[in-house]
């Protein structure tokens, strides 16, 4: 009779702490994109990217102490207010420790200054090139694994410049996005000699640009800069453009390297249309990324699709090694990718886990190259230069 009571008792007692265990909570980190707006056509494959991360994360052992890591996806629409109201749901409602995103600029400048700087959250966008985005007062909580617009508007000025490109025109959309990328492209073609034979900026969302398009092919030029999004303003515009032979030749930057103006004008009569659009540099992590992103039904051409997947891979790892103190997390994500260390692959998690519970000192390797983030939590990038082929977008040349 005691053996049994005593049996029921220690059963009871189990029962009793297993009951009153606290059940592991998931950790979650943001994934804000632009869902909706001028990049909706972008952004699933990107958010795509991402999730893969996550799911590498959680096949091989989760986060922390075998936690799961989940992705919160949140619309920006691809406007300042949008990231906002999805920034302030994700820390305040969701009680994410980290963001991935907004995708774009405008989007960037406004979720950080309204909501993730003040509450300590640190954001790395894959998409976010404004130059302003360097000069936000961040307490060192925004980084990006973008280059900045100031990188690829002067690499694309004088690639355009090398081959031939003497005068032009450039119309760009009136946001951060459109006006850094304008700029950097101007004072850097300028300085190449080249000449701009109209420089305007145009408002989202009219009806017709034709009267713009007049003004800006006034100047003489037969090929017209224009950094906008292809697929909301920047599509309208190419398409009244080639409409009335306003200009014989068409330059995007990376928002315009879309597959919209393809499918809705035609590849035949986009012969004279070449894009721009920062791209991973070759190495066996993107070749890994490649292999793996296609094998879960991604394309690994799509834009922003690397440098997605390595915003996501490296918040992972930096709260791993910040062991999931929020205040921690930016200081850990530049140890994990600053140049020294144990190398680290796209997919390696359970290599980094381990490595990091060991002490030992890791470097993330990502599929668009070494993010090792200067004092403004920017990176150097690889551009090319695409036109468009039978398949889609093809790379003419590298950018440098």
């Amino acid at each position: 009779m005691k053996t049994k009571l005593l049996a029921v008792t220690a059963g009871l007692l189990t029962a009793t702490m297993l009951a009153s265990a606290p059940a592991k909570a998931d950790v979650k980190i943001g994934l804000i994109g632009g869902v909706s707006g001028p990049i909706a056509a972008m952004a699933p494959a990107m958010i795509d990217a991402a999730r893969l991360a996550i799911t590498h994360v959680n096949d091989q052992g989760g986060i922390l102490d075998g936690e799961t890591l989940v992705g919160v996806v949140g619309d920006s629409a691809c406007n300042p207010q949008g990231g906002t109201d999805a920034a302030t749901k994700a820390v305040n409602i969701e009680g994410v420790l980290a963001i991935v995103g907004p995708h774009c600029s405008g989007a960037v400048l406004a979720a950080t200054g309204s909501v993730t700087v003040p509450a300590g959250v640190v954001v790395v966008t894959p998409s976010g090139t404004s130059p302003e985005i360097s000069n936000i007062a961040d307490n060192d909580t925004v980084f990006r694994t973008v280059p900045s617009d100031d990188y690829q508007g002067r690499a694309l000025a004088r690639t355009l410049r090398e081959r031939g490109y003497d005068k032009v025109a450039v119309a760009y959309i009136n946001n951060d996005y459109g006006t850094g990328l304008a700029n950097a492209f101007r004072g850097e073609f300028e300085a190449q000699g080249g000449e701009i034979a109209g420089f305007a900026a145009h408002e989202d969302g009219k009806a017709s640009y034709r009267s713009n398009l007049a003004e800006l092919a006034s100047g003489g030029a037969d090929t017209l800069v224009l950094f906008d999004y292809g697929d909301g303003t920047g599509l309208t515009i190419l398409r009244q453009a080639l409409e009335n032979g306003f200009f014989e030749k068409f330059v995007g930057g990376d928002g315009m390297k879309s597959d919209a103006p393809i499918n809705e004008l035609g590849a035949e009569n986009l012969a004279t249309f070449v894009a721009s659009a920062p791209v991973g540099e070759k190495s066996a992590s993107l070749d890994t990324f490649n292999a793996l992103f296609k094998e879960a039904g991604g394309d690994p051409d799509a834009i922003f699709v690397t440098t997605s997947y390595d915003a996501a891979f490296l918040a992972a790892l930096a709260l791993e090694k910040a062991g999931g103190d929020k205040a921690g997390v930016a200081a850990a994500l530049r140890e994990v990718s600053n140049g020294e260390g144990e190398p680290i692959g796209p997919g390696e998690w359970s290599k980094a886990k381990e490595l990091i519970a060991a002490g030992t000192a890791i470097d993330y390797k990502g599929a668009a190259g070494d993010h090792n983030f200067d004092a403004n939590g920017d990176v150097p990038g690889t551009f090319a230069l695409f036109e468009v082929g039978a398949d889609g977008f093809e790379v003419i040349t590298e950018m440098k």
